[in-house]
């Protein structure tokens, strides 16, 4: 899809903001930003005014169950967790997606194009988690890559699961020793499978020990859910023991370990950050969190774990962690640049610049400032979501709007 967005002032993220700048994109991909005397559209192209409006990339979402843990519908669309193996490592958050979910509306109107969708934390290991755009009929469609991690949960979530179950992993030493175990098993696997190989006879695959060996090759990187300290300490041990790439997610008490986290080159995927202190590990939840890391130089991405905090307040977590110390330009990377190159997707989305996929969004405002709204969104150029008024206001019956109160 062709499309020129002109004259808003364009905050590509990765490079400085333009005033009166001009977004073009071509066939899908972006081909060209800049001041609009610069950038010149070919004859055809649709041309969007956006003189007063802020033009920032699609916002990215770097840890959320949207699609599997679907709102509004119970058990029926509740597919985040398979509690039924300890090692779910085969188990492909792919296969799960609702692209109908409500999620995906809430998230264009708040600006958030796309979107890593993770098994839930019940388990050790809970399976591959898969990165899509926040449209499309099909997940199909809607794929950009697949698998992006595999996803693992250390703390309270599985030590109580399988507890309840008189069954390992019923404790923090339980839940270590389930994932220590796996990687053994496919440390030897990967030996055998060599062996086999340079001999020329069959061998039988293990789809669950195939995943893992390839997060031992440095293929996939492990998203090791962890919010207390000593769980991330754990989380670190262990990606030091079998030498594969972890991402800290959530991390809720990663600010009392920044120094050693930065010093390893560990990223943060910090949040949700909006709750309560709902159980335990995240009795030190703290708006204060993205900022400290940042600080010490993690490079950081915030979450808001949808369902868990509605996936269209991404970019108000933000706000309140800029309040709360973390820098603005910081801030706007949290949810753009970091978390693409976080989960690998940096050579499609996350900024505005030629050649990414042309996922643009236009402001009302600044998108900081609590009133702002997302206009327009378009994912690789094509226009998926526009702001109605009218429209909403058919969605919510209010009879004190003021449009609709009689002339006084």
């Amino acid at each position: 899809m062709d499309i020129a967005i002109r004259s808003g002032y364009v905050v590509p993220v990765d490079g400085e903001p333009i005033e009166s700048g001009t977004v073009l994109v071509v066939d899908g991909k972006i081909a060209a930003v800049g001041p609009d005397a610069e950038v010149t559209v070919p004859d055809g192209v649709r041309t969007v005014d956006a003189t007063g409006r802020w033009v920032l990339p699609g916002f990215v979402e770097a840890h959320g169950h949207i699609g599997v843990h679907e709102e509004a519908e119970g058990w029926a669309g509740q597919d985040t967790n398979e509690m039924t193996d300890p090692n779910g490592a085969r188990m492909r958050a792919l296969d799960a997606i609702n692209p109908a979910d409500t999620g995906f509306a809430d998230a264009l109107a708040g600006g958030v194009t796309s979107a890593v969708i993770k098994p839930g934390s019940g388990n050790p290991i809970g399976g591959q988690t898969v990165a899509v755009k926040c449209w499309g009929r099909s997940v199909d469609e809607m794929l950009i890559r697949q698998p992006v991690s595999v996803k693992s949960a250390l703390g309270e979530n599985p030590k109580r699961v399988y507890g309840d179950k008189k069954q390992l992993p019923s404790t923090r030493q339980g839940v270590a020793a389930v994932i220590r175990d796996a990687f053994t098993r496919a440390r030897d696997y990967r030996a055998k499978r060599q062996h086999a190989a340079d001999e020329g006879k069959p061998f039988e695959h293990d789809p669950s020990l195939e995943v893992l060996v390839r997060v031992l090759d440095g293929e996939l990187p492990w998203c090791q859910h962890t919010h207390r300290a000593d769980d991330i300490a754990t989380a670190l041990r262990l990606a030091d023991e079998f030498g594969y790439r972890v991402i800290i997610n959530h991390g809720t008490e990663a600010h009392l370990l920044a120094d050693e986290i930065a010093r390893r080159g560990v990223p943060v995927i910090s949040g949700p950050l909006f709750t309560t202190r709902s159980k335990v590990e995240v009795r030190q939840r703290t708006l204060e969190n993205p900022g400290i890391l940042d600080r010490a130089g993690v490079t950081v991405a915030i979450t808001t774990d949808h369902p868990v905090i509605p996936i269209n307040f991404l970019v108000h977590q933000v706000t309140l962690s800029v309040k709360e110390g973390l820098d603005r330009a910081a801030g706007l990377r949290t949810i753009t640049t970091n978390p693409a190159s976080i989960m690998g997707l940096d050579d499609r989305v996350g900024a505005l610049r030629p050649g990414l996929d042309g996922d643009v969004v236009i402001w009302s405002g600044d998108p900081l400032d609590v009133m702002s709204r997302a206009l327009t969104v378009f994912v690789e150029g094509r226009e998926v979501y526009a702001y109605d008024e009218a429209a909403r206001r058919g969605r919510v019956v209010d009879p004190y709007y003021r449009e609709e109160r009689p002339a006084s």
